[in-house]
């Protein structure tokens, strides 16, 4: 059985939303072989990350930085897991109030230096989020992480 691991910060009701949407996507039955493990991003560990096959990470943008929460992730899990995750595949979702290609560019930059694939576009919301579009990412990132 393959893992995905869902590392989230998910402070807000739109947050919650697109947490619960980019669930049902990965867990769709029609994905077998694949299980979803959920962890709060102040709780997940680098065992967490060295047991998945594959990541999707979710934030809200503040002042235009991904959370202090998914930040003290990679700061945890960076050098535990920096030669042992290199080319799994990982996707993530993002939402602000205003500017989030700080927190965008944040992200893909510290997976970039993990060696992680993004397998997906991130999923970006201002405002009320794109719901189909996040149950879109946690499928696409469970189908690449199950083949």
């Amino acid at each position: 059985m393959r893992r995905l691991l869902l590392v989230h910060h998910t402070p807000s009701p739109a947050l919650h939303a697109m947490f619960t949407a980019v669930v049902e996507g990965a867990t769709d039955p029609e994905l077998e072989g694949v299980t979803l493990v959920r962890r709060a991003a102040l709780a997940a560990t680098a065992s967490d990350v060295l047991e998945a096959d594959g990541y999707l990470l979710g934030t809200p943008a503040n002042i235009g930085y991904m959370s202090g929460a998914l930040k003290h992730f990679f700061d945890t899990i960076y050098y535990p897991c920096l030669d042992s995750t290199r080319d799994r595949p990982f996707g993530f979702y993002v939402h602000g109030n205003e500017g989030t290609e700080g927190a965008e560019r944040a992200i893909a930059s510290i997976a970039k230096a993990l060696g992680w694939e993004q397998v997906a576009a991130p999923v970006v919301a201002m405002g009320k989020p794109d719901l189909a579009a996040c149950k879109e990412l946690g499928g696409v990132v469970a189908a690449t992480v199950m083949s």
